[in-house]
Protein backbone atom coordinates (compact mmCIF):
# COMPACT_ATOMS: atom_id res chain seq x y z
CA UNK A 1 0.00 0.00 0.00
CA UNK A 2 2.93 2.77 0.88
CA UNK A 3 4.24 1.86 -2.25
CA UNK A 4 1.16 3.07 -4.38
CA UNK A 5 0.71 6.01 -2.19
CA UNK A 6 4.23 6.93 -3.13
CA UNK A 7 3.21 6.24 -6.66
CA UNK A 8 0.04 8.48 -6.52
CA UNK A 9 1.66 11.49 -5.13
CA UNK A 10 4.66 11.73 -7.45
CA UNK A 11 2.12 11.56 -10.44
CA UNK A 12 0.37 14.16 -8.92
CA UNK A 13 3.19 16.50 -8.32
CA UNK A 14 3.98 15.78 -11.98
CA UNK A 15 0.96 16.54 -12.57
CA UNK A 16 1.22 19.89 -10.95
CA UNK A 17 4.36 20.67 -11.97
CA UNK A 18 3.67 20.32 -15.86
CA UNK A 19 0.41 22.31 -15.46
CA UNK A 20 2.74 25.01 -13.72
CA UNK A 21 5.03 24.80 -16.89
CA UNK A 22 2.06 24.74 -19.04
CA UNK A 23 0.48 28.48 -17.13
CA UNK A 24 4.16 29.89 -17.55
CA UNK A 25 4.52 29.12 -21.33
CA UNK A 26 0.89 29.98 -22.05
CA UNK A 27 1.77 33.73 -19.94
CA UNK A 28 5.20 33.66 -20.75
CA UNK A 29 5.47 32.34 -24.33
CA UNK A 30 2.11 34.39 -25.22
CA UNK A 31 3.47 37.40 -24.89
CA UNK A 32 1.23 39.93 -27.18
CA UNK A 33 3.56 41.65 -29.09
CA UNK A 34 3.56 45.65 -29.23
CA UNK A 35 0.75 47.64 -30.95
CA UNK A 36 1.23 48.72 -34.77
CA UNK A 37 3.61 52.09 -34.79
CA UNK A 38 6.12 51.20 -32.30
CA UNK A 39 9.41 49.65 -32.30
CA UNK A 40 11.27 48.41 -28.97
CA UNK A 41 15.51 48.25 -28.47
CA UNK A 42 17.70 47.75 -25.47
CA UNK A 43 20.90 49.13 -25.19
CA UNK A 44 23.00 50.86 -22.32
CA UNK A 45 23.11 54.16 -20.97
CA UNK A 46 26.04 56.73 -22.04
CA UNK A 47 27.01 60.15 -22.37
CA UNK A 48 29.48 62.50 -23.40
CA UNK A 49 32.69 62.08 -21.31
CA UNK A 50 34.93 64.91 -20.65
CA UNK A 51 38.84 64.68 -20.41
CA UNK A 52 40.03 67.29 -18.09
CA UNK A 53 44.06 67.71 -18.55
CA UNK A 54 46.49 70.35 -18.53
CA UNK A 55 47.70 72.09 -21.02
CA UNK A 56 51.45 72.68 -19.17
CA UNK A 57 53.32 70.55 -17.17
CA UNK A 58 53.99 71.03 -13.62
CA UNK A 59 53.20 69.84 -10.06
CA UNK A 60 49.70 69.77 -8.53
CA UNK A 61 49.88 71.55 -5.18
CA UNK A 62 45.72 71.63 -4.43
CA UNK A 63 43.10 69.17 -5.47
CA UNK A 64 39.57 70.57 -5.02
CA UNK A 65 37.46 67.63 -6.55
CA UNK A 66 37.00 63.93 -5.99
CA UNK A 67 34.83 61.01 -7.79
CA UNK A 68 31.07 61.88 -6.85
CA UNK A 69 31.62 65.78 -6.92
CA UNK A 70 29.08 68.10 -8.66
CA UNK A 71 30.91 70.36 -10.52
CA UNK A 72 30.13 73.25 -12.19
CA UNK A 73 31.22 74.87 -15.21
CA UNK A 74 34.63 76.90 -14.67
CA UNK A 75 34.82 75.81 -11.11
CA UNK A 76 38.41 74.61 -9.93
CA UNK A 77 39.27 71.25 -9.89
CA UNK A 78 43.09 71.63 -9.32
CA UNK A 79 46.44 73.93 -8.50
CA UNK A 80 49.45 73.42 -10.21
CA UNK A 81 52.70 74.88 -8.25
CA UNK A 82 52.91 78.44 -10.00
CA UNK A 83 56.09 79.95 -8.14
CA UNK A 84 58.43 80.13 -11.95
CA UNK A 85 55.04 81.30 -13.58
CA UNK A 86 54.68 84.44 -10.91
CA UNK A 87 58.59 84.97 -11.79
CA UNK A 88 57.57 85.43 -15.23
CA UNK A 89 54.94 87.60 -14.66
CA UNK A 90 56.25 90.12 -12.54
CA UNK A 91 59.23 90.41 -14.71
CA UNK A 92 57.25 90.97 -17.69
CA UNK A 93 54.96 93.53 -15.72
CA UNK A 94 58.25 95.54 -14.54
CA UNK A 95 59.56 95.65 -18.70
CA UNK A 96 55.90 96.48 -19.38
CA UNK A 97 56.00 99.46 -16.87
CA UNK A 98 59.84 100.72 -18.07
CA UNK A 99 58.85 100.98 -21.45
CA UNK A 100 55.40 102.54 -20.97
CA UNK A 101 57.13 105.25 -19.17
CA UNK A 102 59.59 105.84 -21.54
CA UNK A 103 56.99 106.00 -24.04
CA UNK A 104 55.01 108.19 -22.19
CA UNK A 105 58.17 110.51 -21.76
CA UNK A 106 58.69 110.37 -25.43
CA UNK A 107 55.36 111.67 -25.93
CA UNK A 108 55.46 114.74 -23.71
CA UNK A 109 58.65 115.46 -25.40
CA UNK A 110 57.38 114.95 -28.62
CA UNK A 111 54.03 116.85 -28.14
CA UNK A 112 56.06 119.85 -27.01
CA UNK A 113 58.40 119.77 -29.52
CA UNK A 114 55.35 120.32 -32.15
CA UNK A 115 54.47 123.04 -30.54
CA UNK A 116 57.80 124.90 -30.16
CA UNK A 117 58.91 124.20 -33.58
CA UNK A 118 56.19 126.36 -35.51
CA UNK A 119 57.12 129.08 -33.31
CA UNK A 120 60.84 128.93 -33.78
CA UNK A 121 60.58 128.89 -37.56
CA UNK A 122 57.51 131.87 -36.87
CA UNK A 123 60.20 133.92 -34.96
CA UNK A 124 62.97 132.81 -36.89
CA UNK A 125 60.83 133.91 -40.45
CA UNK A 126 60.31 137.28 -38.29
CA UNK A 127 63.91 137.73 -37.82
CA UNK A 128 64.78 137.45 -41.04
CA UNK A 129 61.97 139.97 -42.16
CA UNK A 130 63.35 142.57 -39.68
CA UNK A 131 67.10 142.27 -40.95
CA UNK A 132 65.62 142.59 -43.90
CA UNK A 133 64.08 145.73 -43.33
CA UNK A 134 66.98 146.74 -41.46
CA UNK A 135 69.37 145.88 -44.27
CA UNK A 136 67.26 147.84 -46.72
CA UNK A 137 67.09 151.08 -44.69
CA UNK A 138 71.10 150.86 -44.01
CA UNK A 139 71.27 150.70 -47.74
CA UNK A 140 68.99 154.14 -48.54
CA UNK A 141 70.72 155.79 -45.88
CA UNK A 142 74.43 154.70 -47.34
CA UNK A 143 73.03 156.07 -50.38
CA UNK A 144 72.14 158.66 -49.28
CA UNK A 145 75.23 159.43 -46.69
CA UNK A 146 77.21 158.65 -50.71
CA UNK A 147 75.36 161.13 -52.83
CA UNK A 148 75.38 163.98 -50.15
CA UNK A 149 79.50 163.53 -49.91
CA UNK A 150 80.13 163.11 -53.43
CA UNK A 151 77.85 166.86 -53.56
CA UNK A 152 80.15 168.19 -51.06
CA UNK A 153 83.19 166.95 -52.31
CA UNK A 154 81.87 168.98 -55.78
CA UNK A 155 80.93 171.91 -53.47
CA UNK A 156 84.50 172.05 -51.91
CA UNK A 157 86.36 172.30 -55.21
CA UNK A 158 84.50 175.57 -56.24
CA UNK A 159 85.26 176.78 -52.59
CA UNK A 160 81.15 176.80 -51.43
CA UNK A 161 81.86 174.48 -48.42
CA UNK A 162 84.18 174.05 -46.06
CA UNK A 163 86.70 171.17 -46.34
CA UNK A 164 85.26 170.00 -42.30
CA UNK A 165 82.01 170.22 -43.69
CA UNK A 166 82.97 167.87 -46.41
CA UNK A 167 85.05 165.73 -44.53
CA UNK A 168 82.04 165.17 -41.99
CA UNK A 169 79.65 164.17 -45.19
CA UNK A 170 82.32 161.36 -45.87
CA UNK A 171 82.66 159.98 -42.26
CA UNK A 172 78.76 159.62 -42.60
CA UNK A 173 79.34 157.74 -45.65
CA UNK A 174 81.47 155.54 -44.14
CA UNK A 175 79.73 154.43 -41.41
CA UNK A 176 76.11 154.22 -43.55
CA UNK A 177 78.74 151.40 -45.65
CA UNK A 178 79.52 149.84 -42.16
CA UNK A 179 76.18 149.99 -40.70
CA UNK A 180 75.04 148.24 -44.26
CA UNK A 181 77.35 145.54 -44.04
CA UNK A 182 76.38 144.63 -40.49
CA UNK A 183 72.75 144.69 -41.68
CA UNK A 184 73.65 141.94 -44.71
CA UNK A 185 75.49 139.87 -41.78
CA UNK A 186 71.96 139.95 -39.67
CA UNK A 187 69.72 139.42 -42.63
CA UNK A 188 72.69 136.18 -43.43
CA UNK A 189 72.29 135.22 -39.48
CA UNK A 190 68.72 135.17 -39.24
CA UNK A 191 68.42 133.04 -41.85
CA UNK A 192 70.99 130.86 -40.83
CA UNK A 193 68.31 130.35 -37.85
CA UNK A 194 65.34 130.10 -39.94
CA UNK A 195 67.46 126.84 -41.53
CA UNK A 196 67.92 126.01 -38.34
CA UNK A 197 64.33 126.30 -37.25
CA UNK A 198 63.16 124.13 -39.50
CA UNK A 199 65.44 121.66 -39.30
CA UNK A 200 63.45 121.10 -36.12
CA UNK A 201 60.96 119.70 -38.33
CA UNK A 202 63.20 116.84 -38.72
CA UNK A 203 63.85 116.47 -35.44
CA UNK A 204 60.25 115.75 -34.90
CA UNK A 205 60.49 113.22 -37.53
CA UNK A 206 62.86 111.55 -35.51
CA UNK A 207 61.13 111.39 -32.19
CA UNK A 208 58.36 110.30 -34.22
CA UNK A 209 60.14 107.53 -35.16
CA UNK A 210 61.33 106.64 -31.83
CA UNK A 211 57.83 106.35 -30.10
CA UNK A 212 56.78 104.20 -33.30
CA UNK A 213 60.15 102.15 -31.85
CA UNK A 214 58.68 101.85 -28.34
CA UNK A 215 55.19 101.29 -29.07
CA UNK A 216 56.37 98.06 -30.81
CA UNK A 217 58.49 97.25 -28.02
CA UNK A 218 55.41 98.09 -25.46
CA UNK A 219 53.59 95.53 -27.70
CA UNK A 220 56.17 93.30 -27.32
CA UNK A 221 56.37 92.71 -23.70
CA UNK A 222 52.94 93.50 -23.43
CA UNK A 223 52.42 90.28 -25.88
CA UNK A 224 55.25 88.41 -23.71
CA UNK A 225 53.20 89.81 -20.40
CA UNK A 226 49.96 88.02 -21.71
CA UNK A 227 51.86 84.87 -22.50
CA UNK A 228 53.16 84.52 -18.87
CA UNK A 229 50.12 85.51 -17.30
CA UNK A 230 47.86 82.90 -19.82
CA UNK A 231 50.27 80.05 -18.93
CA UNK A 232 49.53 81.12 -15.35
CA UNK A 233 46.01 80.66 -15.69
CA UNK A 234 46.60 77.63 -17.18
CA UNK A 235 48.06 76.50 -14.28
CA UNK A 236 44.44 76.43 -12.52
CA UNK A 237 42.31 73.69 -13.54
CA UNK A 238 39.01 74.21 -14.38
CA UNK A 239 35.66 71.88 -15.06
CA UNK A 240 34.93 72.56 -18.72
CA UNK A 241 31.11 71.90 -18.24
CA UNK A 242 28.99 71.27 -15.67
CA UNK A 243 29.03 67.48 -14.43
CA UNK A 244 30.21 64.64 -12.23
CA UNK A 245 33.45 63.95 -11.41
CA UNK A 246 33.76 59.58 -12.40
CA UNK A 247 37.35 59.59 -12.37
CA UNK A 248 40.25 61.46 -10.82
CA UNK A 249 43.53 59.82 -12.13
CA UNK A 250 45.52 62.53 -9.88
CA UNK A 251 46.94 62.81 -6.66
CA UNK A 252 47.95 65.97 -4.58
CA UNK A 253 52.20 66.36 -5.41
CA UNK A 254 52.26 64.44 -8.72
CA UNK A 255 54.24 65.70 -11.28
CA UNK A 256 52.15 65.40 -14.48
CA UNK A 257 52.72 65.90 -18.04
CA UNK A 258 51.08 68.48 -20.71
CA UNK A 259 48.61 66.98 -21.97
CA UNK A 260 47.94 64.18 -18.72
CA UNK A 261 44.38 63.96 -17.81
CA UNK A 262 43.06 64.33 -14.97
CA UNK A 263 39.68 64.39 -14.01
CA UNK A 264 36.80 62.30 -16.28
CA UNK A 265 33.65 64.32 -16.07
CA UNK A 266 29.97 63.53 -17.73
CA UNK A 267 27.07 65.51 -17.89
CA UNK A 268 24.04 64.04 -16.37
CA UNK A 269 22.11 66.14 -17.94
CA UNK A 270 23.18 65.02 -21.55
CA UNK A 271 22.51 61.61 -21.19
CA UNK A 272 21.42 59.05 -23.99
CA UNK A 273 20.65 55.65 -25.03
CA UNK A 274 22.68 53.93 -27.77
CA UNK A 275 20.33 50.83 -28.78
CA UNK A 276 20.60 48.72 -32.12
CA UNK A 277 17.25 48.37 -34.28
CA UNK A 278 17.25 45.59 -36.72
CA UNK A 279 17.81 45.98 -40.70
CA UNK A 280 14.50 45.41 -41.27
CA UNK A 281 13.05 47.67 -38.43
CA UNK A 282 15.38 50.62 -39.72
CA UNK A 283 13.40 52.12 -42.20
CA UNK A 284 10.38 53.14 -39.65
CA UNK A 285 13.06 54.85 -37.64
CA UNK A 286 13.37 58.70 -38.17
CA UNK A 287 15.55 61.92 -36.23
CA UNK A 288 13.16 63.54 -34.11
CA UNK A 289 10.54 60.51 -33.15
CA UNK A 290 9.69 60.42 -29.31
CA UNK A 291 11.19 57.42 -27.44
CA UNK A 292 10.24 55.65 -23.92
CA UNK A 293 13.08 54.65 -22.12
CA UNK A 294 12.37 51.95 -19.18
CA UNK A 295 15.01 50.69 -16.49
CA UNK A 296 14.57 47.59 -13.90
CA UNK A 297 15.48 50.57 -11.01
CA UNK A 298 12.32 52.74 -12.60
CA UNK A 299 10.00 49.95 -14.05
CA UNK A 300 7.06 52.46 -13.75
CA UNK A 301 8.38 55.72 -14.40
CA UNK A 302 9.54 55.59 -18.35
CA UNK A 303 11.83 58.85 -19.38
CA UNK A 304 10.81 60.75 -22.44
CA UNK A 305 13.42 60.64 -24.71
CA UNK A 306 14.25 61.45 -28.41
CA UNK A 307 15.90 60.05 -31.55
CA UNK A 308 18.81 62.24 -32.31
CA UNK A 309 21.13 59.83 -34.07
CA UNK A 310 20.84 57.50 -36.90
CA UNK A 311 23.90 55.48 -37.87
CA UNK A 312 24.30 55.65 -41.50
CA UNK A 313 25.75 52.26 -41.93
CA UNK A 314 25.02 48.66 -40.79
CA UNK A 315 27.16 46.48 -38.46
CA UNK A 316 26.80 43.37 -37.06
CA UNK A 317 25.01 42.50 -33.37
CA UNK A 318 27.15 43.21 -30.62
CA UNK A 319 27.89 40.88 -28.06
CA UNK A 320 26.15 42.81 -25.08
CA UNK A 321 22.95 43.18 -26.81
CA UNK A 322 20.13 41.50 -26.41
CA UNK A 323 17.90 40.32 -29.31
CA UNK A 324 14.40 38.36 -29.25
CA UNK A 325 15.49 37.01 -32.86
CA UNK A 326 18.44 35.23 -33.37
CA UNK A 327 18.67 35.74 -36.93
CA UNK A 328 19.29 39.45 -36.66
CA UNK A 329 23.07 39.97 -38.12
CA UNK A 330 22.54 43.80 -39.11
CA UNK A 331 21.75 46.00 -37.23
CA UNK A 332 21.70 50.20 -37.12
CA UNK A 333 23.15 51.88 -33.70
CA UNK A 334 20.64 54.96 -32.86
CA UNK A 335 20.90 57.18 -30.05
CA UNK A 336 18.19 57.93 -28.22
CA UNK A 337 19.01 61.66 -26.00
CA UNK A 338 16.75 62.04 -22.57
CA UNK A 339 14.57 64.93 -22.44
CA UNK A 340 15.87 65.65 -19.09
CA UNK A 341 17.27 63.33 -16.12
CA UNK A 342 14.86 64.14 -13.02
CA UNK A 343 17.35 64.54 -9.47
CA UNK A 344 20.20 62.93 -12.13
CA UNK A 345 18.65 59.05 -11.33
CA UNK A 346 19.98 58.21 -14.27
CA UNK A 347 23.37 57.31 -14.56
CA UNK A 348 25.91 56.21 -17.41
CA UNK A 349 26.42 52.47 -17.76
CA UNK A 350 22.59 51.62 -16.71
CA UNK A 351 21.12 48.92 -18.93
CA UNK A 352 17.69 49.86 -19.84
CA UNK A 353 15.14 49.51 -22.61
CA UNK A 354 13.39 51.77 -25.33
CA UNK A 355 10.15 52.08 -27.00
CA UNK A 356 10.13 54.66 -29.83
CA UNK A 357 7.08 55.33 -31.27
CA UNK A 358 6.80 56.13 -35.23
CA UNK A 359 3.16 56.33 -35.80
CA UNK A 360 1.83 59.36 -34.12
CA UNK A 361 -1.79 57.55 -33.12
CA UNK A 362 0.08 54.21 -31.79
CA UNK A 363 -0.49 53.74 -27.63
CA UNK A 364 2.30 53.94 -25.35
CA UNK A 365 3.39 50.36 -24.24
CA UNK A 366 6.28 48.92 -22.30
CA UNK A 367 8.76 46.69 -24.01
CA UNK A 368 7.60 43.08 -24.26
CA UNK A 369 10.38 41.09 -25.40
Amino acid sequence: MKRWIKRIIITLLLVIMGATALTAWLFWGQQEPLPEGLTQANGRIECDHCTVASKIPGKIVELKAREGDYVKEKQILARLDDAQVLAKVDQSKAAVETLEAQLNAARTALSMLKKQVPLQVETAKAGVTLAKAAQTAAKANMAQAGREARRFQGLLKKNTVSKESTEQKELVWKIAKAESSTAQAAVTQAQKRLAEAELSWQQVAVKEQEMTALKGQVKQVQAALAEAQSIQNDLTIRAPADGIVTTRIVNNGEVIAAGSPLFDVVNLDHLYLKVYIPEIEIGKVRLGLPARIYTDAFPDEPFPATVRYIASRAEFTPKEVQTPDERVKLVYAVKLYLDENPDHRLTPGLPADAVIRWQEDAPWAKPRW
